[in-house]
């Protein structure tokens, strides 16, 4: 399969090593810089350097949009408009509600968001395991070909990641309250501190380990920040919002002086906290459920974000249109006895008729 990246930074590279590596595919690269392009040809990331999207699309079965997130909707129609009617297009933004508006109705696009980075930036930096083990975020729609967003949650598996249906708003949200508030917050805090230690610029003291953890975002890749911020301002200023009423009734809490009442919000973050970042795949043996579903638009994407909803992810996914085309089967294959257990509950509760293949 040939893949087109559009934009060879370090996901776009990353994204190009991993294909290489481990789809087998032959990849074309575009970049509106030049010399980035040709440095990302140099590295091995693309096979192929070209100057305009057209030429880098045509014949590939799948297309990455890796820019800027102000940049991805104009990136992406454009690519859709030079692609094969049988290529499948997604994009990397960690905003989704405006490129999803502007392209959702095309059934070739799939919108994504890979939860992938470095400290660094860069084509020079890209490798091909950035995306082991991370999850990748698909925003289908119910205009979304079955077969295309099964060939792209069939390739960023294969690429190490680990694919999961959300919808374009539940997924803003999210983001707003685990990634983009915590910058605004570091943001604050770092203000905050040269504010309130303004008074004492002659001598200031050391900051501890604390203060570093908290704010190491701060300030990080004001383009990139400054789109996301006002890609996804509405869910960010409501966070912001529930932050600073948090702020409140804890300021209140510590004015009241009651210790252990202190102590118990403390130690409650704390195991919040590990909750938070102790998650894990799901174990188990792995276990395929066949789906009879009808043959109409949308059912693909129907069951994989009824799934991902709930929090099932699906390790893997196959189609088997029928004869006739009427009708055919979808074959999800879940990790762990209790998760397939409860896959198979959702996709019963949404009408449809599942089978074990054990």
């Amino acid at each position: 399969m040939k893949v087109a990246v559009l934009g060879v930074g370090l996901i776009g590279g990353s994204i190009g090593l991993a294909a290489r590596a481990r789809l087998g595919a032959e990849v074309a690269g575009f970049d509106s810089d030049r010399e980035l392009l040709g440095r990302a040809e140099e590295l091995g990331a693309i096979d192929s350097a070209h100057e305009s999207v057209a030429a880098a699309v045509e014949g590939a079965g799948l297309v990455f949009c890796a820019a800027p997130v102000m940049a991805l909707p104009g990136l992406a129609a454009e690519a859709l408009g030079a692609a094969a009617e049988d290529c499948a297009v997604t994009d990397v933004g960690s905003v989704k509600r405006d490129v999803i508006a502007a392209l959702g109705s095309d059934s070739r696009f799939i919108g994504g968001h890979p939860l992938a980075g470095a400290e660094t930036s860069g084509v020079e930096n890209a490798h091909a395991d950035l995306f082991d083990g991370a999850r990748w975020y698909l925003t289908p729609t119910e205009r979304t070909g079955g077969m295309l967003y099964d060939r792209v949650q069939r390739a960023i598996s294969e690429m190490g990641a680990r694919p999961q249906a959300i919808e374009a708003e539940t997924h803003d949200r999210l983001m707003a309250t685990i990634s983009h508030l915590p910058h605004v917050l570091a943001n604050v805090l770092v203000n905050q501190a040269t504010t309130a230690l303004s008074e004492e610029a002659e001598h200031l003291p050391e900051v501890g380990p604390s203060f570093r953890d908290a704010t190491r975002v701060a300030g990080a890749n004001p383009a990139i920040w400054g789109d996301i911020f006002a890609g996804n301002r509405e869910a960010v200023a409501a966070e912001i919002d529930g932050a600073i009423a948090r702020l409140g009734e804890a300021a209140e809490l510590l004015r009241t002086g009651e210790r252990n009442a202190v102590a118990a919000w403390h130690e409650e973050a704390g195991r919040r906290r590990r909750e938070l970042i102790e998650t894990e795949i799901a174990g188990g043996p792995l276990h395929e459920l066949r789906v009879r579903v009808p043959n109409r638009p949308g059912i693909v994407a129907e069951v994989a974000l009824e799934l991902g909803r709930a929090g099932v992810n699906i390790e893997d996914m196959a189609l088997y249109p029928a004869a006739d085309m009427t009708s055919g089967a979808i074959s999800l294959y879940i990790a762990g006895d209790d998760e397939a257990e409860r896959a198979e509950r959702l996709v019963r509760d949404l009408g449809h008729d599942v089978s074990r293949a054990e």
